[in-house]
């Protein structure tokens, strides 16, 4: 493979205008990811871009690249999907290649963007020895990844060779986030119209495609991709996820899972919801009493986008309750906002805990009495404390 073969990837060669911003373009809602800004484009950088599929990583890329073009020569920039790359030695050969092309154009700093870099086994390989050999070292490298565990790894690979780079992740749009693509500049003061948009982002999460009414096939069939591709069973996944969801919003273990299903290992079970929690599907909130964490205990579960648990509630057969649904995406923003989310039970039980929150959510579940410094959120409070939780 040779860079005259990858003009369908660089349109900007040739003058032509990107498949990937004409959609974006076209989209009723769209808006320039505030991500992009972080990426570091000063020489030399590695960076990382991680999150789930069909966040808009892709279009966010293509979209900065539009943005480089406008004091760039478009021989400066190389765009990679690295999923269509038999083994890195192909990457590296395209990368040999692009310097080439930057001498002869007089090109002194390059743009090299590596899409879907942990599809490929061993992409670093082609990579690392160019950085360790100084050929990079006044260009700008970005990598894109959409398992978290996978690209982690790979950047511990890179001890010392980053330069100016970043690692930033990438995710479905936040509730507060929604309201400011959808145009609401004061939620509230707008109160009626921010709960309208909440119950519409409790059906379409923070997806670019599903904000824009594109069906869920799409989506899931980006993960069910993923599943194989990683050699997972898909009865099984199916199966540990309708296990998730109808324990929720209780907390559990692995092996209570396991006992929900036609007979896997709790490590079966175990393995699989890793995954998952890998490629951004779900999270951990653990049991912390006091300033201990009881990793070993029951633990809580959650769905990372509400749109996420509608997807992979109606793949699995489960029913999704209301009360879950609200807790996890307490627990999602409260996670995002502190990088970190627990839950507490003694005697009572408390939802969500991190830093000096403590959360009851109390949509669709009984109600009792609660200790003075513990917030329980109704079903109606519930929109309004994430937009205070992170103001848009």
């Amino acid at each position: 493979m040779r860079l005259g073969d990858l003009t369908y990837m660089n349109p900007w060669w040739e003058g032509k205008e990107d498949y990937h911003v004409r959609r974006w373009k076209e989209q009723k809602i769209h808006w320039m990811p505030e991500w992009t800004k972080k990426i570091s484009l000063r020489p030399f950088s590695l960076n990382f871009v991680l999150g789930p599929r069909q966040v808009g990583k892709t279009t966010g890329i293509k979209l900065l690249i539009g943005e480089i073009l406008k004091e760039n020569p478009p021989e400066s920039v190389l765009y990679l999907n690295v999923e269509v790359l038999p083994s890195y030695r192909e990457l590296s050969e395209l990368i040999r290649e692009f310097q080439e092309l930057k001498r002869e154009e007089g090109i002194k700093t390059g743009y090299i963007f590596l899409d879907e870099a942990s599809s490929l086994e061993g992409w670093w390989r082609g990579l690392k020895p160019l950085i360790d050999a100084g050929l990079l070292e006044n260009d700008v490298v970005t990598v894109t990844g959409s398992s978290s565990l996978r690209v982690k790894r790979d950047i511990e690979l890179f001890p010392g060779r980053r330069g100016s780079g970043k690692t930033i992740e990438v995710m479905p749009l936040s509730f507060p986030e929604y309201t400011k693509v959808r145009g609401i500049k004061k939620p509230r003061l707008e109160s009626e119209r921010a709960n309208k948009l909440f119950e519409e982002y409790l059906q379409t999460g923070g997806f670019p495609g599903s904000i824009n009414g594109l069906p869920m096939d799409e989506l899931l069939g980006a993960y069910i991709g993923e599943f194989v591709r990683f050699g997972k069973s898909l009865e099984i996944a199916k199966e540990t996820f309708a296990a998730l969801i109808r324990s929720a919003p209780s907390a559990t273990s692995f092996r209570a899972l396991a006992e929900m299903t036609s007979g896997y290992s709790y490590k079966v079970v175990q393995d699989y919801i890793e995954f998952f929690r890998e490629l951004y599907i779900v999270g951990i909130s653990y049991l912390k009493q006091g300033n201990q964490v009881l990793y070993k205990r029951e633990k809580k579960f959650f769905f990372r986008d509400p749109l996420l648990a509608r997807l992979f509630s109606t793949w699995s057969g489960a029913e999704l309750g209301e009360d879950a649904l609200y807790e996890w995406v307490v627990q999602e923003h409260v996670f995002r906002k502190f990088g970190e989310v627990y839950y507490f039970r003694n005697g009572y039980e408390v939802d969500v805990i991190a830093d000096n929150l403590k959360i009851e959510v109390k949509a669709g579940k009984s109600h009792r009495k609660y200790p003075r410094n513990v917030r329980v959120l109704e079903r109606e409070d519930v929109p309004f404390f994430l937009l205070e939780l992170t103001p848009p």
